[in-house]
């Protein structure tokens, strides 16, 4: 009686061993050991203009440069989404992957059908391409037409709205603002069919009464062209992109910028872009969840002498010795992050 017990022990064991080693076997094949780790709410978002087009170096990329940027970005530890999986992501809707990346290309320039798209859907990229009406209903010889858009469309590209008329948006009245919206979806359902959820401001430029015509007009989401990672703090409405082109689209650039992790802040001010203060005190608070909590460096464009303090823990304030000289000026901060890595975020603002 003995020996039987001790044997059904024994086989009891050994169905046990079996069980846990096979729990641990498919763990590690569903949830490799970083998975926790790997998890993410933010999205690296790059902005491209026009492609082998050497005439316009601050708006264009060299085909070489792009061509070395897609070399990159298809490496096994970067991610390319589509950007309305990006802004889920953002809204802790799913998960996905660190070093996520999202392709965005603003304008519509026939250079993005002719140069970028050939390469683009050769490697199974996908994008979201920004338009603004106007440009294509002109039949303008330097940009699209509304049969490659579609074209687009058609293999996955996403479209996004970038107005009626490319305007600077804050100088306009808010019956100016909502027919520019209004017109332009008009002429995309027409057109295409869809009434595109995605805003991309012109020039990157937006004050409080411009965002919220666009939050309030049926948009789930809106880009600047400020530099940083994008995530729910900054505001679904005022998320960053890095820009590329000729100067700052080499491939050291490019890594950086993909390799970046966000700044999570709050309590930003001024809350509004559009400067009642040249130049403006510009603050945030980080949050506690950022660690390890290093130090903070803030650039200002034009080279502007710029004063970064800490207060207390966690409020940092900058103040800028001259102001912006011209209409649009920038402040990028960024904080040192584990494994060589650094976290971003960035501003811009206009001046009256």
């Amino acid at each position: 009686m003995f020996l039987n017990i001790f044997n059904k022990l024994i086989f009891f064991n050994i169905i046990f061993v079996l069980t846990l080693n096979f729990s641990i076997v498919f763990s590690l094949l569903c949830f490799p050991a970083n998975s926790q780790n790997n998890n993410s709410n933010h999205v690296n978002v790059l902005m491209y203009h026009r492609f082998g087009e050497l005439k316009y170096p601050s708006t264009n990329i060299k085909m070489s440069q792009f061509k070395e940027h897609v070399k990159e970005i298809k490496k096994d530890q970067y991610n390319v989404i589509n950007l309305n999986d990006a802004i889920r992501a953002i809204k802790n809707q799913i998960k996905i992957p660190d070093k996520s990346i999202s392709i965005t290309i603003d304008d519509a320039y026939l250079s993005v059908f002719k140069n970028a798209w050939p390469i683009l859907k050769e490697n199974n990229l996908t994008f979201t391409l920004f338009v603004s009406t106007d440009v294509i209903d002109r039949k303008l010889s330097n940009y699209m037409n509304w049969d490659q858009i579609r074209e687009l469309m058609d293999n996955g590209v996403t479209i996004g709205s970038q107005t009626k008329s490319h305007p600077h948006m804050h100088r306009l009245n808010y019956q100016k603002i909502l027919y520019e919206i209004e017109y332009s979806n008009n002429r995309f359902v027409k057109e295409l069919g869809i009434k595109p959820t995605i805003f991309a401001y012109p020039y990157g430029e937006y004050d409080l009464k411009t965002l919220n015509i666009i939050k309030n007009s049926g948009f789930v989401a809106a880009f600047g062209q400020h530099s940083g990672v994008a995530h729910i703090s900054a505001g679904l409405f005022e998320l960053p992109r890095f820009a590329m082109n000729e100067n700052y689209g080499n491939i050291d650039r490019l890594k950086l910028s993909i390799n970046a992790l966000p700044m999570i802040v709050s309590d930003i001010s001024p809350t509004d872009q559009l400067l009642k203060v040249n130049p403006p005190n510009f603050g945030f608070t980080l949050s506690p969840e950022i660690k390890p909590n290093k130090i903070v460096r803030c650039f200002a464009s034009n080279n502007i002498p710029t004063n970064t303090s800490r207060l207390g823990k966690n409020r940092i304030e900058i103040r800028l010795e001259t102001a912006f000289p011209r209409e649009r000026g920038r402040i990028n901060c960024t904080m040192e992050a584990p494994n060589g890595r650094w976290r971003w975020f960035g501003r811009q603002f206009l001046t009256k």
